[in-house]
């Protein structure tokens, strides 16, 4: 036995040497044998010279089993190391022939579930969408800005451009089983802009999705030519498509000595054509003049106390004119525009709601004034520790609800516009005449909404012109039910010959920042009013300049459909411009 063995010393078993040009061969590619395995090289061929060692000796060991008697299950140590190292280099051989195969063992690739499924990443979107928006401009303005880049927590797949406004994926079958995946319940609709970093295929997914779930189309819905990328974090979550509203033009509305061309977007016919008769009566009449009255923005906290006597002695502290100044800076300190105009308070029994004013420079302003409030509330718990905040708004503000308070205080912009229309405007020009206007005005604006116990609705149709021009605009829409607050006020002057029209509207909110207006369509339509972003000559000008433009194209309305109602026309204008002239029966 052992001279065999001598004798085997210098032999080098056939497989060997394959194997070692193989190793060498490769050295010179890119992709190596040795990277089936994180193991160094020397090691593997110590398994190789291991395996074979075994090899030749596994009958020798078998016979001297055999003759000392021990069972052939029983397993050495030596021959336990024998089998470790023959799988080892098993693998490192079959290494050679699937290198993707054997690191697919080693590691293998996250599945599609695995990856939608991880909670941390799902978190992190989470934490994206309550986060504030800090960018300093407009994606719209700026898409290539790093604030506006998408943060994606893998890479993501390549892409091509088909052409400005369309983005496909390369890999539909990656879409469809994320398709499945939302259908399923297994990928959660909110997280897809995040996992994919791709706003537009996020939407085509989503929106493929709703489809195979409700079963219904939404080939009706536009999904290219919007940018999806603008509205992530802060306009609309989890978007399908967009809306077609068609934005057409009244004007030129002059006011306080300026033209403005302006956009209304709007489903309703007659609308624009009616606003734009009154402009045309305005600009002939010399044009309107406007007042703005008030400008401050409401928030109003309401808290609890043990007692009422309590809250009233935190009502006598906030109005107390020597605490004020202390107030302010507090109030202040959250933004560089907000200013504390007021605080005025009312008590029900042991709750106090606190209302408190502020300017917001360009912006609408209600983020703004509650970080204020919210600091304000802070800086209270210290002096009033029994305070218990129940909420930030208590509806006492009020904010997107008819409220009186907001009739009588005013909210936002107050403003007042007013003209005088020549008795040969009134003929030629809106077809009726002064006396007719003047008791129409009174008969239904005025009494006839007194009837109806309306509030702050003495108007024939201002909330028309507000949504019109918010949504073109990119305003809040639901802020059009305080901001259509509007006094409609006509009479006769000159000796009755002439008309004297103004609107008073106390509580119109709009911004020329934030929010939709900086989306492309509705800066556009900012822009054509000059009033587009921040002023940065005087600060809040720009938004106060828009409250005045709705107002003086509410009273361009207001004097048209007033007319259109004396002189009987009303029916027969809308049955010829606001109904589709098209052959159904042939559609």
């Amino acid at each position: 036995m052992e001279a065999r063995r001598r004798s085997m010393k210098g032999v080098v078993h056939p497989e060997i040497q394959p194997q070692r040009r193989r190793v060498n061969d490769s050295d010179s590619q890119s992709l190596k044998a040795s990277d089936a395995l994180p193991s160094p090289l020397s090691y593997k061929r110590r398994l190789l010279h291991s395996l074979l060692l075994r090899r030749l000796l596994s009958a020798p060991q078998m016979e001297e089993k055999i003759r000392n008697s021990t069972p052939l299950h029983v397993v050495t140590l030596s021959e336990i190391a024998a089998i470790v190292t023959f799988v080892a280099s098993f693998i490192y051989l079959l290494g050679f022939f699937g290198i993707g195969f054997v690191q697919s063992l080693i590691i293998p690739r996250a599945s599609h579930e695995d990856l939608m499924d991880e909670e941390d990443e799902i978190n992190d979107y989470d934490g994206l969408m309550l986060k504030e928006d800090t960018r300093a401009i407009p994606c719209a303005a700026a898409p290539q800005s790093d604030d506006c880049k998408i943060a994606s927590p893998r890479p993501t797949n390549k892409i091509k451009i088909i052409d400005d406004r369309d983005v496909l994926p390369l890999s539909s079958e990656e879409d469809e089983e994320i398709v499945k995946s939302v259908v399923e319940g297994k990928t959660p609709s909110y997280v897809l802009e995040s996992k994919l970093g791709d706003c537009r295929r996020a939407a085509a997914i989503r929106r493929e999705a709703l489809q195979r779930t409700t079963g219904k189309s939404l080939s009706g819905l536009p999904l290219d030519g919007f940018d999806y990328d603008a509205i992530l974090g802060q306009c609309c979550e989890m978007p399908v498509g967009y809306v077609q509203i068609p934005v057409g033009i009244a004007g030129p509305l002059l006011l306080d000595g300026r033209e403005y061309s302006v956009p209304m977007a709007t489903t309703e016919g007659c609308l624009v054509a009616s606003t734009n008769r009154g402009c045309k009566a305005i600009y002939a009449c010399g044009g309107a003049t406007s007042v703005l009255l008030r400008d401050g923005m409401t928030r109003a906290p309401v808290v609890r106390f043990g007692t009422a006597k309590r809250a009233a002695e935190l009502k006598f502290f906030l109005e107390d004119p020597l605490n004020f100044e202390g107030l302010s800076l507090v109030f202040n300190s959250s933004s560089r525009f907000a200013k504390l105009q007021s605080i005025k308070c009312a008590i029900a029994g042991k709750n106090l709601y606190m209302r408190f004013t502020c300017s917001t420079g360009d912006a609408m302003g209600m983020n703004m004034v509650s970080k204020g409030v919210q600091n304000v509330m802070d800086f209270l718990n210290n002096e009033f520790p029994d305070m218990d905040v129940i909420g930030i708004s208590g509806n006492y503000c009020s904010d997107k609800k008819p409220a009186a308070v907001n009739w009588i205080e005013g909210r936002g912009k107050s403003v007042v516009c007013e003209a005088i229309i020549k008795e040969e405007v009134v003929k030629k020009v809106l077809k009726t005449d002064v006396a007719s206007l003047v008791e129409l005005n009174m008969l239904k604006n005025l009494t006839g909404s007194a009837m109806a116990g309306a509030l702050g609705g003495f108007n024939a149709h201002a909330s028309n012109i507000v949504s019109a021009i918010y949504i073109a605009t990119g305003q809040d829409p639901a802020q059009n039910i305080e901001s259509s607050h509007c006094i409609t006020m006509m009479e006769a002057v000159n000796d009755g010959k002439d008309l004297h029209v103004s609107v008073t509207m106390p509580s119109i909110e709009v911004g020329t920042v934030g929010g939709g207006t900086q989306l492309a369509s509705q800066s556009a339509c900012l822009n054509l009013l000059g009033v587009k972003g921040a002023s940065k000559e005087a600060p809040g000008s720009n938004a106060r300049m828009l409250a005045t433009i709705v107002a003086g194209s509410v009273l361009a309305a207001e004097l048209s459909l007033m007319s259109a109602i004396a002189a009987g026309q009303l029916v027969n204008s809308h049955m010829k411009y606001n109904r589709s002239n098209k052959d159904v029966s042939k559609v």
